[in-house]
C-alpha cells in the first residue's frame, strides 16, 4: 500500500527537520515544500510554526498558504497546525498588546497564558474530549512536550479539544471535520506524540 502524501509547509517559520522525520517515522510519505500546488494535491497539510503569532502569519501570508488552509478546510481536506502553526489557524493572536489577524479558520482569539512561570515550556498532560481521532488509544496519563506563553482559551464552536493547565485551562489540541491542531509539539513528544501524528496519517 502507497503511503498517504503528507506536505510539510515551509513558509519561514517551524521546527522543519524533527518534524520531517516524526511525520515520516509515523507513516507519512512527506514532503518539505512551499509549493501552494504540492499543499492542495497532498492527502495531508501540516502548518508548523515557532516563534512570534504576528511574525509566523507575515510568512503565512506571503506564501499565500493561508488561502490553500481555507481552500482544504472548505473541501474537508486534512491539515494539521503544530504549536504556533495551530495559533494561526484562529481569528486572531494578541502579543505585547498588539492584535493580528489570523487564518480564521477557527473562532476564537490567542492571547496570553496568565500564569506564574511563563514560558509554559516543558511535559504536561491533557485531558482530551472523547471520541477525538487525534487521541486514540492515547491515556489521559500520557505526557506532551509544550513550548509556549500564549494559547487559545475557548473551544472553538462545534470542535472537540483537549485542554492542558498551565496556570489556567487553554486548548492544547482541537478537532473540527478534518482540520486539527496541537499547541504542544508532537514531534518532540516521544511515544504520545508519535501516536498522535500515527492517528493522524492513519487518518488521511
Amino acid at each position: 500500500m502507497a503511503k498517504p502524501s503528507v506536505a510539510l509547509f515551509d513558509y519561514g517559520s517551524g521546527n522543519l527537520r524533527s518534524a520531517f522525520r516524526a511525520l515520516e517515522r509515523a507513516g507519512g510519505d512527506v514532503t518539505l515544500t512551499s509549493d501552494l500546488d504540492a499543499a492542495r494535491r497532498a492527502d495531508g497539510l501540516v502548518v508548523p510554526g515557532v516563534g512570534a503569532y504576528a511574525a509566523c502569519m507575515e510568512g503565512v501570508l506571503k506564501s499565500g498558504v493561508d488561502a490553500v488552509i481555507r481552500e482544504r478546510v472548505a473541501a474537508e481536506a486534512p491539515v494539521l497546525g503544530i504549536c504556533v502553526g495551530e495559533q494561526v489557524l484562529f481569528e486572531e493572536g494578541i502579543e505585547h498588546g498588539v492584535r493580528t489577524r489570523g487564518v480564521g479558520v477557527l473562532e476564537g482569539r490567542v492571547d496570553l497564558v496568565k500564569a506564574d512561570r511563563i514560558p509554559h515550556m516543558g511535559w504536561n498532560t491533557v485531558l482530551a474530549d472523547e471520541g477525538m481521532r487525534l487521541f486514540a488509544g492515547i491515556g489521559p496519563e500520557e505526557r506532551f512536550y509544550f513550548v509556549h506563553s500564549y494559547a487559545a482559551k475557548a473551544v472553538p464552536p462545534g470542535a472537540k479539544a483537549a485542554i492542558a493547565v498551565h496556570g489556567e485551562p487553554f486548548v492544547a489540541a482541537v478537532e473540527r471535520g478534518a482540520l486539527a491542531a496541537t499547541q504542544f509539539h508532537p514531534e518532540k513528544s516521544g511515544d504520545a506524540g508519535y501516536a498522535l501524528l500515527s492517528n493522524w496519517i492513519k487518518g488521511l
